[in-house]
């Protein structure tokens, strides 16, 4: 099965992990095939036979143990990609003018942790959760924003990894 990782704490913070380096520690994990980098923010594809929930912990280990930080890894598979971005909640959402990002979560956040996001929202900032997905539309640019992906984290209680909907729309363009 194919399967995007989307990393946490890849080139950002000053942690800099160059792609082929990076590659060559996937190729290194038993049962990963056909391993390559998607652009320098930490998404890694590749093929495996185990389930997604058995290899997130088997690679957060073998990235803590190589690069010497914990690497929080969150696995989606092609479909998954699609099925996020056909469902996009914000009727509202202007691709032109607003900055829209998916936030991968690896459990589904507790009612008290929902009703925390929805207290840092704003006139800018629109939070919906569908699973272990949060989209995150922001009507300014990011850099706008009050909110961070840090916020989202500290607010919902767990780790989680921000990327931009290009990115995604581009993943599942070239690998779904």
């Amino acid at each position: 099965m194919k399967y995007i990782a989307f990393l946490r704490a890849i080139n950002v913070g000053g942690r800099r992990v160059k792609m082929d380096v990076l590659r060559d520690i996937f190729v290194g994990i038993n049962g990963l095939s056909q391993v390559e980098t998607f652009i320098a923010s930490g998404n890694v594809i590749f093929h495996s036979d185990s389930p997604a929930k058995t290899l997130e912990p088997q690679i957060e280990t073998v990235l803590k143990d190589k690069l010497g930080y914990q690497v929080e890894t969150f696995i989606r598979t092609p479909d998954e990609l699609r099925q996020i971005v056909q469902n996009i909640p914000f009727s509202h959402y202007n691709a032109d003018t607003d900055s829209l990002y998916i936030d991968f979560l690896q459990a589904v956040p507790s009612a008290d942790a929902l009703a925390k996001l929805q207290k840092i929202a704003s006139d800018i900032d629109f939070f919906h959760v569908n699973g272990t997905v949060l989209y995150w539309l922001c009507r300014k640019s990011i850099s706008e924003s009050k909110v961070s992906g840090n916020k989202i984290e500290k607010t919902l209680g767990m780790p989680a990894t921000l990327r931009d909907i290009s990115t995604v729309h581009r993943m599942i363009a070239k690998y779904g």
